[in-house]
């Protein structure tokens, strides 16, 4: 896997911090308090975008990293709305660099996939970028498989590449093991996957009444609206009571568990509701967990015709 390193060569945490929650759900205080959690736990990784809430989230990372900025990594994306133009990309980058107010990012990810937009455009642009020292590394959010080796065929073509993919996955979000995982361990590119908590339906919250993403948002409540995800969620929360830990621990360690050595993102709205999250850093996943917990979700068919050959 391609090796991201801070700006002082320090390799990266295992676990990712996502800030999507700075300065909406998580208020200043709050998120301040988990910054310093995740420091604490030797997470060096934080994670934002232009556009989260209002661009509060990176005006609010801006301030947090600068005592130390040589020795976090920080990734941000763009083109999540307007596409990924030339034009688009540094209007949107020149937002971030104001809002955290920084010269430069260490990794920057086109958010989504642009069929309006030659993929030559937008990697010529990322590459100028790149060799102009205000980003260090490229990435990809969002993007099928074959969306992927297309832009990676061309990042090469012009001298650069694609060195992280950020998919969704969890346990009750498995797709990515069809396509690309694989493809992200055939090219070396770096997992960073996202919502490893599937939008905390996996820290069992819901199944006592709990409130969140899943009753305050339609995409999400749809996302995850199938029984059998809800099942997977309750055996979990049973398996997670026996071992007598979290289900959210459980959860984002059994992500991180994965062969390619995925570096999930975990977030929260208070550091209380983190701290399980954060334990996955350390937590012991043997090979027999790792296969029971695989066990209590659908594994997703191979990317074949010819499955009665298998």
């Amino acid at each position: 896997m391609t090796q991201l390193l801070t700006r002082n060569g320090a390799s990266l945490s295992r676990l990712t911090f996502g800030t999507m929650q700075f300065g909406g759900n998580a208020d200043l205080e709050q998120s301040k308090l988990m910054f310093e959690a995740a420091r604490e736990e030797g997470i060096n990784h934080f994670d934002t975008a232009v556009g989260y809430n209002g661009g509060a989230s990176e005006k609010i990372l801006g301030t947090f990293i600068k005592q130390d900025r040589d020795d976090v990594f920080i990734a941000t994306k763009v083109g999540y709305v307007g596409g990924a133009s030339k034009s688009n990309i540094h209007k949107h980058f020149e937002i971030c660099k104001q809002q955290l107010n920084e010269d430069a990012v260490d990794l920057l990810y086109m958010h989504r996939f642009d069929d309006h937009t030659p993929l030559e455009e937008t990697f010529e642009t990322l590459a100028e970028l790149q060799s102009s020292g205000q980003i260090r590394y490229i990435g990809v959010s969002n993007y099928a498989a074959w969306q992927i080796m297309k832009a990676q065929d061309i990042a090469k073509s012009i001298g650069t590449r694609i060195d992280v993919v950020q998919p969704m996955y969890s346990l009750v979000k498995r797709q990515v093991e069809v396509e690309i995982i694989p493809v992200c361990v055939d090219q070396d590119i770096q997992l960073v996957p996202y919502s490893p908590l599937g939008g905390g339906l996996l820290t069992g919250k819901y199944a006592t009444g709990g409130t969140g993403r899943l009753t305050e948002d339609e995409r999400y409540k749809a996302r995850y609206d199938q029984s059998w995800m809800h099942e997977a969620a309750a055996e979990l929360s049973l398996l997670a009571a026996k071992l007598q830990t979290n289900p959210a621990t459980l959860a984002v360690a059994w992500v991180k568990a994965h062969p390619a050595q995925p570096s999930p993102i975990i977030s929260a709205r208070s550091v209380l509701q983190l701290l399980p999250s954060l334990k996955a850093e350390k937590y012991p996943m043997n090979d027999a967990l790792y296969k029971q917990i695989t066990e209590l979700s659908m594994t997703p068919a191979p990317a074949t015709d010819r499955l009665e050959e298998g």
